[in-house]
């Protein structure tokens, strides 16, 4: 993050423009964490090349070595000439104006990077990667009016573009904090920019969980300006009902103690009683938790069911550890939390790092301490829990609501060549039901890289990819069995050529330049299988390329749907066949592909923008909610 300081005299308009006809190259000074960098700023629009540079381009530079030993030295001259000159020629009226506007230009700048053009280092914007033209470190700029330059100074803090940089600081993993209010102001309306505000106040440092509110309010923004009321009720739904933060002792084969940390968060039960995964990740914190269940409470809202949202885990790795090691972690994290579970209370149920290995572990142990078999955790194996088709729903869901998506554009997924990140539960029965309908998919991806084939994945070969993780050895061993095929290390697989994306893996897995290569690579449709895959960088650029996507918590509600037909015994696991079973998913995820398109149109969007399905989701899901917590009260 560069945050900018100025280095050139702006004590008043004519003593600027002095300076400037007397240098023909001009300075900013630019302090980074710690750090200073000397720039030469372009010429603006006088810049033939300005006009032509592209909108989209690769990611920043990092300064050089001798960038930053030119910096220290500029540091040294800039301000004496500043100091001389402020002596000089003082102006007390002027110097207001120009302090207020020089505060307002460093804010312009803070979210700004440095990169070479034509061997000088110049200051781009974050978002729409152009200098120059209103991108300057003059209010006034380097020529015209007083007054022309202030309006392009205005022009600028309004745009679009402007006010996109300061949403993408404000959800930046590195750092969020909020010292103006202008931050959030200008990212949208005063009323719902206050939502946004308040819970950065509250939760500075919580990165994931800030930027779900961000896109939730940034969807719910036609629906607060309609009813202010919803404001207060925003308020209350982004503070969960119960969080649960405990320690989780165990001891592993060697006979050493460990300890990691637990967390479960119900989010909020104003429709029913909580439903949620549970995680077990190095990664895992309370920001990842709490955006989780607020994620998956959106989630529920929207499936035909009424039920509330929760979500949790453990920052425990289960690779590398053996059974009785797992076992032991699952037993010491029930004793915490099954006070709280129950079926009419809370049911987990998988996530990353969980498969039924650790639900049996957990349901065990709570079946011990409980005392009574009631009710389930979604997911476990068939022979004492439900449906044995759970853990294919998610999976066979987000095909489905693709399938939806093609229906109402006159086309089908037969034929079409797909994406899909991540191998796991989820992107294996992608696969599966991509294959069953036609489609021709290539690729899977692990956390040290993708493998491609270019003939296309089938059933053989998916059922060769599940030895490969059941022994956890590498996506790599693959390709010695099937030659045409290939393993890229440290690398994602968003620049193969594509119709439609399935990423399956985790938050944020495709940043701006993983954006860039989808909408090179052709891809038309995203549906999100893990919850908020895209940073908000790389939604913009989907956006502005019109892809369509299929959020996850519209898309993926498949396992929502599996979970409840399961605990209800609506599908007995003797007498439902597969067909019978989808068949119930196909007419569910129907039901929220509707009900997402429907609130859409009644808020202004149409039904062909990128942002129909998104925002019609998170406004259906919202207004379910907040009916149901008006109707109860002050809760």
């Amino acid at each position: 993050m560069l945050l900018p300081t100025v280095g050139v005299g702006m004590n008043s308009a004519m003593d600027d423009m002095n300076l400037i006809q007397q240098a023909q190259r001009h300075h900013l000074v630019v302090r980074e964490i710690g750090e200073e960098i000397d720039l030469e700023i372009s010429h603006g629009d006088d810049d033939p090349s300005f006009a032509n540079t592209p909108l989209i381009t690769g990611p920043p530079r990092e300064p050089s070595a001798e960038e930053h030993d030119e910096a220290k030295n500029m540091m040294v001259s800039l301000p004496n000439e500043d100091q001389d000159i402020s002596k000089a020629q003082p102006v007390k009226r002027k110097k207001k104006v120009v302090k207020r506007w020089r505060e307002e230009w460093a804010d312009t700048y803070k979210w700004a990077y440095v990169d070479v053009k034509d061997g000088t280092a110049r200051i781009f914007c974050s978002v729409c990667r152009e200098y120059g033209r209103k991108h300057r470190r003059n209010p006034y700029g380097n020529e015209g009016s007083r007054n022309m330059q202030m309006s392009a100074l205005e022009e600028h803090n309004n745009s679009l573009l402007h006010k996109e940089a300061l949403r993408l600081q404000i959800a930046s993993k590195d750092k969020i904090i909020v010292d103006k209010p202008i931050y959030v102001k200008a990212l949208m309306s005063k009323t719902a920019g206050s939502i946004v505000e308040a819970a950065l106040k509250r939760d500075p440092h919580e990165a994931e969980f800030i930027q779900s509110v961000q896109e939730a309010v940034h969807g719910l923004e036609r629906v607060i300006a309609k009813n202010t009321h919803y404001v207060n009720i925003m308020e209350r739904l982004l503070e969960p009902e119960r969080m649960l933060l405990f320690r989780v002792p165990w001891v592993d084969d060697r006979g050493e103690t460990h300890v990691n940390r637990g967390f479960r968060v119900h989010f909020n039960q104003a429709l029913g009683p909580c439903r949620g995964g549970i995680r077990f990740h190095p990664s895992m914190n309370l920001s990842i938790a709490k955006f989780l269940g607020f994620e998956q409470t959106l989630k529920n809202a929207l499936s035909p069911y009424k039920l509330g949202g929760a979500a949790g885990g453990s920052d425990f790795d289960p690779k590398g550890k053996t059974d009785n090691e797992i076992m032991r972690f699952c037993q010491s994290f029930m004793n915490e939390i099954y006070r709280y579970l129950g079926p009419d209370k809370d049911l987990p149920s998988e996530e990353m790092g969980v498969g039924t290995r650790e639900m049996g572990y957990l349901f065990g142990q709570y079946r011990r301490l409980a005392g009574h078999f009631q009710g389930s955790f979604t997911g476990p194996r068939i022979f004492w829990s439900g449906s044995s088709l759970r853990t294919e729903a998610t999976g066979y869901g987000l095909v489905f609501f693709a399938q939806l998506m093609l229906a109402d554009m006159n086309k089908e997924l037969k034929g079409l060549r797909c994406v899909v990140s991540g191998s796991g539960k989820i992107a294996m029965h992608v696969l599966e039901k991509l294959i069953a309908y036609g489609a021709l998919p290539v690729t899977v991806s692990d956390s040290k890289g993708y493998l491609v084939d270019e003939e296309g994945f089938d059933y053989m070969k998916i059922s060769f990819l599940r030895d490969i993780k059941a022994q956890q050895r590498s996506l790599r061993d693959y390709s010695k069995t099937y030659a045409r095929s290939k393993y890229y290390d440290e690398a994602k697989p968003w620049n193969e050529r594509c119709d439609v994306a399935f990423p399956c893996a985790s938050q944020n897995e495709i940043d701006q330049s993983d954006a860039i290569s989808l909408v090179n690579s052709g891809c038309r449709i995203l549906v999100e299988g893990s919850n908020m895959p895209c940073t908000p960088e790389a939604v913009e650029v989907l956006r502005k390329a019109n892809v369509l996507i299929a959020p996850a918590m519209a898309a993926g509600a498949g396992g929502v749907v599996a979970g409840e037909l399961e605990l209800n015994h609506e599908c007995n696991l003797m007498h439902w066949s597969p067909e019978d079973f989808e068949s119930k998913l196909q007419e569910a995820m129907k039901q929220i592909y509707q009900r997402a398109l429907k609130a859409a149109s009644d808020f202004g969007y149409q039904k062909e923008s990128p942002e129909a399905l998104v925002h019609g989701a998170a406004i259906s899901a919202f207004l379910t909610i907040a009916q149901a917590m008006t109707d109860q009260g002050c809760v």
